[in-house]
């Protein structure tokens, strides 16, 4: 099986035998049932869309989060899990290897320590200043577009603010690729489950029409990026009436950000969900348009002497 290389960064993956660094490593159920003191209760962090997910200690060090859902061994399973693995960006969640045994699937996921943004957005007392979510937005852009660059492009298909996960420097990576797809393939479906509540979900989608189109990902990026510099959680599928109260302070837990920031972010939120879905632009675009707006923030806040050191960081990690 071979899918080809990265449209784009430098970034590439491959399917050739010599990448043993990007084989998808076969997990024995002992492995995992070691690392995880037999699935303990206490080391459930959460459930996914795939099933259960607990945190592993594995022998050599690594921690790891591994997923698991009842199933039979299925061969589709492990040759999608191998072709996942060896998609590998720096804004992606990595995808380290599986288990198919004793009447479970599994997948072992790279750990990252800080969780979800969701939980900073909305279960948690993190202050996140506005170019720190910016940074963020860059980064979760950044996995999209290297997903839709590759030959053929890879549709993310489930894209939603707990599905960027940060990790201790709070750069952002994309979590689950590929997995709604996965679940469809094991469960012997040709469409994944919907539900009229999923407001990430492009209104453009059939009632059981599975994302198969870029474009469906960045409307889901759109109500992403929504979330992510209003601080709320969008209920609404069309969150116009958010959209002109975002630009009042509190929306963003009253950290500094400039007027003509914020009207640059809410209208690319717009572009983002715009309809017909073939309007909308690249995520390629995207990102660096997001780019653009961070680099602005800050350059006028420092020159109103704000905010001068708090950004930086993440201003640094995010550039090519």
């Amino acid at each position: 099986m071979n899918r080809g290389r990265s449209g784009g960064g430098g970034v590439t993956y491959s399917t050739s035998p010599v990448a043993s660094s990007l084989e998808a490593r076969r997990f024995k159920m002992e492995e995992l049932e070691q690392s995880t003191r037999h699935f303990d209760e206490s080391n459930l962090i959460g459930y996914g869309t795939f099933g259960l997910v607990f945190k592993g200690f594995l022998s050599d060090g690594t921690i790891v989060a591994i997923k698991r859902r009842n199933g039979p061994p299925q061969r589709e399973f492990s040759e999608e899990v191998a072709y996942l693995s060896r998609i590998r960006h720096r804004n992606l969640v990595t995808l380290i290897g599986y288990c198919q045994d004793r009447g479970s699937l599994m997948l072992v996921f790279e750990y990252l320590p800080n969780g979800s943004i969701r939980s900073h957005l909305h279960d948690s007392k993190t202050k996140l200043e506005f170019k720190q979510r910016l940074s963020i937005s860059i980064g979760a852009a950044k996995g999209l577009s290297h997903l839709h660059g590759l030959q053929p492009p890879v549709v993310h298909g489930n894209f939603q603010t707990g599905n960027v996960l940060v990790d201790e420097n709070f750069i952002a990576k994309v979590a689950d690729t590929g997995v709604s797809k996965l679940i469809a393939k094991i469960d012997g479906s040709s469409s994944s489950p919907s539900s009229s509540h999923d407001v990430f979900r492009d209104p453009e989608l059939g009632p059981h029409e599975a994302a198969s189109h870029e474009s469906n990902d960045v409307y889901s990026f759109g109500v992403f990026l929504l979330e992510l510099v209003s601080g709320r959680e969008v209920k609404d599928e069309v969150p116009i009436h958010i959209l002109h109260q975002v630009r009042r302070s509190d929306l963003v837990g009253g950290s500094s950000f400039t007027e003509e920031g914020m009207r640059w972010v809410m209208g690319l939120i717009q572009k983002c969900t715009v309809f017909p879905g073939s309007e909308r632009p690249r995520m390629e675009n995207v990102a660096m348009e997001l780019e653009e707006i961070l680099e602005s923030e800050i350059t006028r806040t420092t020159v109103m002497g704000e905010g001068t050191t708090t950004v930086t960081l993440g201003s640094q990690l995010f550039t090519n």
